[in-house]
């Protein structure tokens, strides 16, 4: 969680530390995941959680950072996932580090069908898809860097992470920089913009929806 916040909202031009997606950020956190991992219904109740912040108490929320991965499918969490939509409020998911097509091999959440949701490939730094990163030309959207991630780390530090779960919050935070630039879109909307300017990248044609990687230049 520390790690991908910090891609997500570190400050920059400050001289110190990292610089995140999108300098000017707030965060809510919610903890589902011990050091034994966690379940499913405990999942869900998180992503309600969110939901029901944004109802309930008018909180800005428009993106749901989604680094983890496992079980089978679950109708309560695509539901959970579907009723974020419906409040406009996207959740994007890490694809998954097992080098599969998870179009015939599902991994979710990043394959659940939900129209609210994005699912994110790992690129290494010369634009290949990483070696570890699962694709799926239906159930894969697109790429961001994933491979050699310097972010932040708890007590105060800093370290290089590589996963799909590090190019997950690259998109989630350019989710929020659109959105700070265009307030007021529908979670189709907003899908429709980070899919809709991604770069066509070699590696990504046939394995991903867009066939390309994250492009935040006209944001």
């Amino acid at each position: 969680g520390t790690h991908v916040s910090g891609t997500i909202g570190g400050q920059g031009g400050n001289g110190a530390g990292v610089a995140g997606m999108c300098w000017k950020i707030k965060m809510v956190h919610t903890k589902f995941l011990g050091a034994g991992g966690g379940t499913t219904a405990n999942a869900v109740k998180a992503v309600n959680y969110i939901t029901d912040l944004k109802v309930r108490h008018n909180l800005n929320l428009v993106a749901t950072n989604n680094s983890w991965g496992g079980g089978g499918f679950s109708q309560a969490l695509k539901d959970a996932i579907d009723a974020g939509a419906a409040q406009n409020i996207l959740f994007v998911a890490a694809a998954g580090n097992g080098s599969s097509n998870i179009d015939s091999a599902p991994h979710y959440p990043a394959s659940y069908t939900s129209a609210g949701l994005i699912s994110v490939a790992s690129l290494n730094s010369n634009g290949t898809m990483s070696s570890f990163s699962n694709w799926g030309v239906t159930s894969v959207d697109l790429g961001a860097p994933g491979a050699g991630i310097f972010s932040t780390v708890p007590t105060n530090s800093y370290a290089s992470y590589s996963g799909t779960s590090m190019a997950t919050p690259h998109v989630t935070g350019a989710i929020a920089m659109y959105a700070k630039t265009h307030p007021g879109l529908t979670a189709a909307q907003l899908k429709a913009a980070i899919l809709g300017t991604t770069t066509a990248t070699a590696s990504m044609a046939g394995k991903t929806v867009t066939g390309g990687r994250l492009n935040v230049s006209t944001y």
